[in-house]
C-alpha cells in the first residue's frame, strides 16, 4: 500500500508543480477509487480569482462531474498539503473515506492556521475519516515553501 501512496502522491505533486508554474499556491490533489484516478485538481485561486479554487475542491469537482454524482464514497483523496477547513469539509460532504496527505500546515513557513489540524476538526464535529500522514512529507513541504505569496 505504501507504494501506491507514493505513486499517487507523486501525481498530486505534479499537479502542485503545475499550480506553482501558473502563479498559484502549489497544492495538487488526486482522487482515487478502485485503484484508478477519478479526479484531479490543483490550486487555481489566483488564476481564476476565486479563493475557493483549491486543489482538493478542484479534484472533488472533477471527480463528481466525471462520475455524475456528488457521492464519492469508497474513494481516497491524495493531497500534497493538509487540507484547510473548507477543503476538509468538502471532503466530508462528498463522503470521501480516506485522506492521504504529504505535508502539514504547521510546517509551512507562510501558513498560519494556529492549532488547526484535520484531526481536530473531525473530532470537534464528530466525523470520521481515515487519515494517512507523512507520505513524501519533505518533498511536499519543499514544493509549498517555494511559493512566495
Amino acid at each position: 500500500m505504501a507504494g501506491d501512496h507514493d505513486h499517487f502522491m507523486r501525481i498530486a505533486m505534479e499537479e502542485s508543480e503545475k499550480s506553482l508554474a501558473e502563479g498559484n499556491v502549489p497544492v495538487g490533489s488526486v482522487i482515487v477509487r478502485d485503484g484508478e484516478i477519478i479526479g484531479r485538481g490543483r490550486n487555481l485561486a489566483n488564476v481564476r480569482q476565486d479563493p475557493t479554487s483549491h486543489g482538493e475542491t478542484e479534484a472533488i469537482w472533477d471527480a463528481c462531474r466525471k462520475s455524475g454524482s456528488a457521492d464519492l464514497s469508497g474513494s481516497v483523496l491524495y493531497t500534497a498539503l493538509e487540507p484547510c477547513p473548507m477543503c476538509l469539509w468538502s471532503m466530508v460532504n462528498a463522503k470521501i473515506g480516506t485522506l492521504v496527505m504529504g505535508g502539514r500546515l504547521k510546517d509551512v513557513k507562510s501558513a498560519n492556521y494556529g492549532d488547526y489540524t484535520v484531526e481536530n476538526l473531525l473530532a470537534m464535529t464528530g466525523r470520521k475519516m481515515n487519515i494517512v500522514t507523512g507520505i513524501m512529507e519533505e518533498e511536499c513541504i519543499a514544493i509549498r515553501n517555494r511559493y512566495n505569496g
